[in-house]
Parts: structure tokens; sequence; C-alpha cells
């Protein structure tokens, strides 16, 4: 659709009024009625930008439904979910228990957000949560990934007395201003500043962390363990050499397990990979929603919260205005109940082992596939130049255009021919990134390979709909310019 049809169809003949009020409300009704003018009513009130990238990758789909690690369309066609909703679906879409845990504790009518008072279910979230933790002694229940980070970041300046962040080039860690300030992509950051005092490192590079150190004004390193932008890994041993050198010079270590923890790696966290690593702040979020409410939560060491919550003066200098709400309470107590029940960790790590394993072996035989990297279930497809002659060309002309458009032109395919939905890993890279449920297992493994195969044939034929559709990706990135 063009901009200027895209204008007339969101604009005075769009979406339909809203319905005057006093009609009451029935949600099966309203989505009847309304339902297929979601895109329409995403370009005329939300970020108009989203339909119409959908639209140009051909993503523009209406999923009807959606369980475990699938969606159907109205058509009966099912769709293998990889992305999980960047995370947040650990456990699939809908998952029982979860459900039930919902529908209870709204049937229970709780005392909820008195603000005055201490209800059971904070405090029964953050048990099971800390004893996966047994070093950290307390935890802080906020509504997000981003709300988790900053948090932390703000426990750590003032548990140190040191305003400045330290940490790596090309993390995320969210989008509000604290963590923006400790983002490491530029694109994200532009038009935003001033922003915390902070500085980025290298990931791995020890001697920038301990030149940093030395300035006597670095409150923390936050850091992720695996690193959702590209899927790259901390180094062996870096973890815990960086842990070494904070304390050294009084500063914290700061784990954002947003996106890798609660099972995802192989281990309940990503840092639990490499021994005698123990942070002194821990970040979850995304999974432990359950997919239905959000939640975050920063835990951390008993001496970090006394100082902070120094007197009771002090007793909501941090707090949230849905924080340790039951529905989130009850969501993230069952999602842990079915890690341990299902043994998702193990299956995660036996799972990824698998895809990433058959994966790799096609490395050798793809010339335009590069690598194959990840823990568990957080693996990273990275492409790179071919070395055959009429390959390379069109490689060539591709990033001149636009460097990420190949990995764009196997993400397409994935999805239109073989209804497989993955991600590009980060603007302008050429990786892949799957993130699939926690409980997925051969058949999907299966699936995925079998699916990816056949886009990497057509791709190294040199011709066909996938390059057609990677000329119109670069004219579109040209006119952009």
């Amino acid at each position: 659709m063009t901009e200027s049809a895209e204008h007339v169809t969101a604009g005075k003949t769009g979406p339909r009024a809203a319905p005057a009020p006093g009609k009451g409300f029935d949600l099966a009704t309203l989505l009847a009625e309304r339902g297929g003018e979601r895109y329409e009513l995403h370009s005329a009130h939300l970020n108009h930008q989203l339909p119409r990238m959908l639209r140009t990758l051909g993503f523009d789909k209406v999923y009807e439904r959606a369980e475990g690690a699938y969606f159907w369309d109205a058509d009966g066609n099912d769709y293998l979910d990889m992305l999980a909703g960047f995370g947040v679906m650990g456990l699939g879409r809908h998952h029982p228990v979860v459900r039930k845990a919902l529908h209870d504790v709204l049937d229970a009518s709780l005392a909820d957000l008195t603000r005055f008072d201490c209800q059971p279910l904070p405090g029964l979230l953050a048990e099971r949560l800390l004893a996966h933790s047994p070093h950290l002694d307390r935890v802080f229940f906020g509504n997000s990934g981003t709300e988790a980070v900053e948090t932390a970041l703000k426990f750590a300046r003032y548990a140190t007395g040191k305003p400045r962040i330290l940490y790596c080039s090309h993390a995320f860690h969210g989008l509000t201003t604290g963590s923006l300030s400790v983002n490491g992509e530029a694109g994200f950051r532009d038009g935003f500043a001033p922003l915390l005092p902070d500085t980025a490192l290298e990931m791995g590079d020890l001697d920038s962390l301990e030149r940093e150190l030395a300035r006597g004004d670095v409150a923390g390193f936050v850091v992720e363990p695996i690193q959702g932008k590209g899927v790259h890994a901390t180094p062996p041993g870096f973890l815990r050499a960086a842990q070494e050198l904070l304390h050294r010079h009084g500063a914290l270590l700061i784990a954002d397990e947003v996106q890798s923890g609660l099972g995802r790696t192989g281990d309940f966290y990503a840092y639990q990979h490499e021994e005698g690593v123990e942070p002194d702040l821990v970040c979850v979020a995304k999974a432990l929603s359950g997919g239905y409410v959000p939640v975050g939560a920063t835990l951390g060491k008993d001496w970090i919260f006394k100082k902070v919550y120094s007197s009771m003066d002090r007793v909501l200098v941090h707090s949230a205005s849905f924080g340790s709400n039951a529905q989130a309470m009850a969501a993230g107590l069952a999602v842990l109940s079915v890690i341990e029940d299902e043994r998702l960790v193990a299956n995660a790590g036996a799972t990824g082992d698998l895809l990433r394993s058959r994966l790799a072996a096609l490395v050798d035989r793809y010339e335009l596939l590069r690598e194959v990297r990840g823990r568990g279930l957080m693996i990273g497809i990275e492409f790179g130049r071919p070395a055959s002659l009429g390959l390379r060309s069109r490689w060539t002309m591709l990033q001149a255009a636009r460097k990420g458009l190949f990995a764009q032109m196997v993400v397409v395919p994935l999805l239109q021919k073989h209804r497989i939905l993955t991600q590009v890993s980060g603007d302008r890279l050429e990786v892949i990134k799957l993130i699939p449920p926690l409980n997925v297992g051969e058949r999907e493994v299966d699936r995925f390979v079998t699916a990816f195969t056949a886009v990497m044939d057509d791709a190294h034929r040199g011709g066909g709909l996938m390059w057609d559709f990677g000329r119109t990706l670069m004219k579109q990135a040209l006119a952009q310019r």
C-alpha cells in the first residue's frame, strides 16, 4: 500500500468512529465487529510505521488464535513461532497452568494494591526466585525489563555513592531514559540526549574495564551474559574476572537476564555457565509474565537494598504503582512452577544443542552461511560474504544499499513460504535470532531445519523470487537515504 493510500485509509475514511457510550461492553462482540480493522486502527492511532513495515515485508498476517509454539490463521494454517514475542512467551502461548492461576487470582477478589499492607503473593514469588539465586537476598518487582534495569542502575548508584555506569557496545538493556543510557546501539540513542553518565566497553575488554574503574567514579557494570543483538556470549572467564575487578574498586556487577534468564540458555541464568560468577544485582522479566501480565524483577544483595531503604522515611524512595500486583505475582509463580515441573531448563539445553548442531552442520554446505552460535534456545545464525563470483556480486549490491538486507531476505520466505516466524537480530546485522518457547522439541527442530535448508538452497541458486525481493529491498533502502 502506498503512503498516500494509507493516508486515505487511516484518515477521514479510515476506522469507524467509536461507538457511543452507554452501550455496555462485550469483548467478543467488539472483536467480531471491528477486529478486521486492526491494521487501519494502528495506522490511524498508534505507531503508523508498524503497519507500513509489516505490509512491505508481507508480514501483515491475520492470526486468529495461538497455542504453545503455534499460531493459526483464518484458513487453519499453522505458523511455527521461533520468536516467542521477543522472549516473552517462554512457555508458549496460553499455557493452561498460567491461565488457571490467573482465573484463580481474579476469582479470589484479593484486596490488591492497597499500598498499606503486605500481601502474600509478592513474598512467595520473591522466595521462589531467590531459591534459584542463592547468593542474592531481596527482590524489587516492577513491570518490565527496562524497569528492572532502571531499578538496578538506581540501586547501584545509591549503594556505591558513584555516578557512572559501564556497559558493553551493542548492548540493549531497554529504552527508557536510564536504561537507554546503557544501550549500545546508536540508532536507539540518537536524539534523546543528554543521558546518564556512562561509558561503553567492548565485550571481553578487561584492560578497558580496569582503566575506567581506576577513575574511581564507577558504580557498576551492566552486562548481558548473552547479548540479544547479534547473539554474542561473553568470552570464557570474562564475567568472573570483571567481577573481581569491580569488587576491588567498590563497584557492582549487574547481570541483565531479561531475555537470557529463566532457563533459556540451559541454565536458570545465563551467567551460571561460568563458575564463580555471583552478580550483585540481577534483572529478569519477559518470560516471568507467562505472556499475560507484565512483570519485571530486580534481585539483589541484602546490603544494597538496606542501603537504599535505609529508614522508614525512605520506604517509598523507589516504588512502582503496579509493581507486585496480584495478577503478575500469580503469573510469575505459575511460570516458575511450570519451568520446574516440565523440566524446561533441561529441555532448553537439550533441544537447543540439537537445533544448533543441525544448523552448524550446514555451514560448510552454504557459502552464504558464516556461523551458528548461542546457548540453549538462544541461537544466532550469521550470514557472510560468499566466495563464488555470482553470489558475491549480489551480496555486494545488497551491502552497498543497506547492511542487513540479506538476513531480511531469509526471514521473509521463512514466514511466507514455510509459515515460520523469526526475526533479524538487530538493525544492519546479517544475523537471524531464534528464541522459541522453551518447550519446543524435535518436531519443531525438524520443521525449522527443513525450511531453513530450502531457503538457503533457493538463495544459492542466485535467482528466483528471493533475489527479486532483495532488489525490492535495495530500492527501498536507497530511496530512504
